[in-house]
């Protein structure tokens, strides 16, 4: 994920991007929780990174959930915690 060129870091902008995608969150809702953490974010500037990084985003959780079936395979269907 290239986040080169942006004014805040990969993490404010992937928490951004996590709220819209998770909650059913409208942008001025994600505008004002981002606020509330102390980054202050156009809701317009929420939109288009929401564009611009969820395809990114998708394609990294179909290669985790394919990582984490094949353990659970390889494993006999038990994950180890801890």
């Amino acid at each position: 994920m290239n986040t080169k060129g942006h004014c805040y870091p990969k993490s404010i902008i992937l928490q951004a991007v996590y709220f819209k995608l998770r909650f059913t969150l409208s942008y001025r809702d994600v505008e004002e929780i981002m606020k509330i953490r102390g980054v202050f974010v156009d809701h317009a500037t929420i939109q288009r990174w929401v564009y611009k990084f969820t395809p990114f985003i998708e394609s990294e959780m179909k290669k985790r959930k394919g990582r984490d079936e094949e353990e659970k395979r390889q494993s006999g269907g038990e994950l180890e915690i801890g």
